[in-house]
């Protein structure tokens, strides 16, 4: 009756031994830093300085925002690792993925969308854990 008694003891303890490093590493992961890039491919490339300046700011304005820059392709070398077909690119710092979740329904961000979707043909997003 002991052994039995020390068994399931164990076998508890260790169950919630095994349970508490993934709530631990659940909270870190929603504390966690990341950045989010957005790179668009416009229908009609004369329209890059208008979206570079009028669009693409409003996103940095969004509350959640830590840090915001916007540019166009870097007139680099060519080389088959360097993609220069996008017109504008911005990178946006968050200070957790929840900062990022709030910022996808802030409404500057959902009035940028609204107001400026219509001027891309593609446009791909990038976040990376930091």
């Amino acid at each position: 009756m002991n052994t039995r008694r020390q068994f399931l003891k164990s076998v508890g303890v260790a169950g919630a031994a095994a349970v508490l490093p993934i709530n631990s590493i659940a909270k870190e992961m929603a504390k966690q830093k990341m950045i989010h890039q957005v790179y668009f491919w416009l229908h009609d490339v004369a329209n890059t300085e208008e979206f570079l300046t009028e669009a693409v700011p409003m996103l940095g304005r969004c509350k959640t925002v830590g840090k915001f820059i916007a540019g166009t392709p870097a007139e680099t070398a060519d080389r088959d690792v360097v993609d220069h077909s996008f017109q504008v690119s911005c990178t946006i710092f968050f200070d957790s993925l929840e900062d990022q979740d709030v910022y996808q329904s802030d409404p500057l961000h959902l009035e940028f969308i609204e107001k400026y979707s219509h001027m891309w043909k593609t446009v791909k997003v990038y976040d990376i854990a930091i």
